[in-house]
């Protein structure tokens, strides 16, 4: 049996800084309520798991990009990667439960070697969705990563690819120069293999984030904003937009303090506090899992080395229904996924 993660050292050295750091400040001082004390507020019930319907998959921390936002801190440096025997144990994981969506994340997932091989084995278990969170310039790395397009057609992935905005200069400041000219390549080539249009069963959705200290806008309003000027400046099309907040996690929690706004963003999140999100947060219907085979209520609480309330901590010895009766763990970045119409990997949750 794996040894527990609360007994072993912490895989990410900035965790503890992390979490000590997001209880400092105003929650400190008594002056914003923390986020168990504000469920309470509300009389609402300690958030608990629902029907187990996702696995998401953080395949690795590697990847082509330094953004500016990463809350995974991803970037060419990082050489974590899941195993082998942890991606088999998913899989089995997959034949012997009734999770329809596997959702595959980094870093950038298509860097893992044993990617095409998992997205193939995973079809073949039957998952009805099968998402890869694409960050588009992967695809135009280089002759083999080119290539993935039509392998991810072939296989009937769902692609969620991270675009900041429909401009090159926001893109391009958040994401660094030449992002935004090679995603726009990359969703050409994804649109010439029917993703995203009208009839094609080939999904194709992009995420929006925040480039600063500041909630998004109306997830409605700005997926019309983005499809009218990709559609009219270079003839891509897709299917839907999510809209996500920015959690104070990792590189973004840096920014935050060192751009002295960490207090006026954690007021805002407070403030559009929305009690009817909270019933809808991604943590109650999705599992997370480490490069490291370690179950998380989320990849946010993962990276804040927060592991389930749980005797069941890792896959190897995985029990779905002692895990149903755990308590998820809850911290102040939760702020992040109910502020305003909510926020999740699935976009708005209201």
């Amino acid at each position: 049996m794996k040894q527990s993660l609360r007994a072993r050292s912490n895989p990410l050295a900035k965790t503890d800084t992390q979490q000590a750091q997001l209880s400092a400040g105003p929650f400190a001082d008594g002056s914003l309520p923390t986020f168990e004390a504000q469920l309470q507020q509300h009389r609402l019930p300690a958030i608990r798991p629902k029907t187990l319907e996702i696995l998401q998959l953080n395949m690795g921390y590697m990847c082509n990009q330094v953004c500016a936002h990463c809350h995974v801190d991803a970037g060419p440096d990082r050489k974590e990667k899941m195993s082998r025997q942890i991606l088999q144990k998913c899989l089995d994981l997959l034949s012997s439960t009734d999770i329809h969506t596997l959702d595959l994340t980094g870093g950038a997932p298509e860097m893992h070697p044993d990617f095409r091989w998992f997205v193939a084995e995973a079809r073949k278990r039957g998952v009805r969705d099968l998402i890869v969170r694409s960050n588009l310039t992967i695809l135009r790395a280089n002759k083999s990563y080119k290539e993935l397009p039509a392998f991810f057609a072939e296989q009937g992935v769902h692609v969620v690819s991270s675009l900041p905005f429909y401009k090159r200069e926001k893109t391009d400041r958040q994401r660094g120069e030449g992002v935004f000219g090679q995603s726009i390549e990359a969703l050409q080539v994804l649109n010439e293999l029917g993703y995203g249009k009208e009839g094609s069963d080939l999904k194709l959705d992009l995420v929006y984030n925040p480039s600063g200290a500041f909630l998004p806008g109306d997830q409605t309003a700005l997926e019309h904003d983005f499809k009218k000027a990709l559609q009219e400046d270079f003839g891509i099309v897709f299917n839907q937009l999510f809209a996500l907040t920015n959690l104070p996690i990792s590189r973004f929690l840096d920014y935050l303090i060192a751009s002295e706004n960490f207090e006026d963003y954690m007021h805002a999140l407070v403030e559009a506090f929305n009690p009817a999100a909270v019933a809808q947060v991604m943590c109650t219907n999705t599992l997370s899992v480490s490069h490291e085979g370690y179950l998380y209520d989320c990849d946010f609480n993962q990276m804040l080395g927060m592991p389930v309330a749980s005797a069941i901590q890792h896959i190897d010895n995985f029990d779905i229904d002692l895990l149903a009766q755990r308590k998820i763990e809850i911290s102040q970045h939760c702020y992040g996924c109910t502020a305003g119409n909510g926020s999740s990997c699935q976009g708005a949750m209201t």
